[in-house]
């Protein structure tokens, strides 16, 4: 696929995807024409990559651990340096934190909208 349906496919700007290949986050073939091909694969991985980007997690730290997540039974990092392993545990802490906070305004916010609803229904049948 060209990059134009990736882009469609992962709801990631063109410019974006572009970066990610200068990055070597994922890695494209080329056409005979040179227009860049990406393989169903990559639209797991632009997935994969945009969620690390929203938890936080900056790109340098991304590449590195990627290629552990295709096989996470095998996991061989032989680069990893205690500052790297610290990053890491940071990001892991910071990352539940944030999801409790998520689940708190997601539980909410369903709250709110159940009392909303519950009020509606109640009034339409008020009406009745």
């Amino acid at each position: 696929m060209r990059i134009g349906e990736l882009s469609d496919r992962t709801g990631t700007p063109r410019r974006l995807l572009r970066y990610y290949e200068e990055q070597g986050l994922i890695v494209v073939g080329r056409s005979p024409n040179g227009y860049r091909a990406y393989d169903e694969y990559n639209v797991d991985r632009v997935v994969q990559i945009r969620g690390l980007l929203d938890a936080g997690l900056p790109t340098r730290i991304i590449k590195q651990i990627l290629p552990c997540l295709d096989k996470p039974r095998v996991i061989h990092f032989p680069d990893a340096t205690p500052e790297m392993l610290a990053t890491l545990e940071r990001e892991r802490d910071r990352m539940t934190a944030r999801i409790s906070c998520l689940t708190r305004n997601r539980d909410a916010v369903a709250a709110y909208l159940a009392e909303v609803r519950g009020d509606a229904e109640a009034a339409t049948a008020d009406r009745g």
